[in-house]
């Protein structure tokens, strides 16, 4: 059996005096795992928890064997935001060459992670003037500097057309079958069926965790979307 790449056990996070996240726990292992659930359920302060980069009230977050943040995770841990952290005055090239030297990486890193995201034509290109689809695609090339064990993407898909929707969830199973583990957040429920696994949030709490297949399979659904409601109304299938 593989070993969990992200163990998370009996976290609670407290923002602005509410429990966001009430005593989550959860495992995160290779393929593509989907978080799904509504705005404002607590996807991002989960993935935040992940990374290290939110403050807990309690409980534990391990990732590949380490506390979250922890130094030694620095390059194996990429994590893209829901705003991407580029420097829109800067080319393609300039923002990686910039953010390689911040994690020690080589020159070769920037052009493997250039060449992942198929920005070649576009890499003396200012940021600021590419369309928000390619834009994505630099943020993302930044978090692969490191060739990370663990990609952590939070909405990477929001507000972009179909095509590019697809050509992104393409490069994360790619990103996937090279060896890292990818845990993508959407609320868009179709995207569910892109992923390996899926973890189904609401309120702070995994209320679903399985394929989509078996998730439909067991409440009875036609999509993950119809399985959703069913969980949240309690009309899951007895069998």
């Amino acid at each position: 059996m593989m070993k969990n790449v992200v163990e998370v056990r009996d976290l609670v996070v407290v923002r602005g005096g509410r429990e966001v996240l009430p005593g989550v726990s959860l495992d995160v292992s290779s393929g593509v795992t989907g978080l799904l659930g509504p705005s404002g359920c607590g996807k991002s302060t989960l993935m935040r928890s992940l990374v290290g980069a939110q403050r807990v009230r309690s409980g534990t977050v391990e990732v590949l064997g380490l506390p979250a943040g922890s130094a030694p995770l620095r390059t194996r841990v990429g994590y893209v935001t829901q705003a991407a952290s580029v420097y829109d005055d800067l080319t393609v090239n300039e923002n990686l060459g910039f953010f390689a030297r911040v994690l020690g990486a080589d020159r070769s890193a920037v052009d493997r992670a250039v060449d992942a995201v198929a920005l070649g034509e576009h890499r003396h290109q200012v940021v600021g003037r590419l369309s928000g689809g390619q834009r994505n695609r630099v943020g993302l090339a930044v978090a692969l500097l490191g060739e990370p064990d663990l990609l952590v993407l939070d909405e990477p898909t929001v507000g972009l057309d179909p095509v590019l929707r697809r050509d992104l969830w393409e490069l994360f199973h790619g990103i996937a079958e090279a060896g890292a583990a990818v845990l993508v957040s959407s609320h868009v429920m179709d995207e569910a069926e892109r992923c390996h696994r899926l973890l189904l949030m609401r309120e702070g709490r995994i209320i679903a965790d399985g394929p989509p297949e078996e998730i439909r399979s067991r409440t009875g659904a036609a999509d993950v979307e119809e399985a959703f409601l069913r969980l949240v109304e309690g009309r899951e299938d007895a069998a």
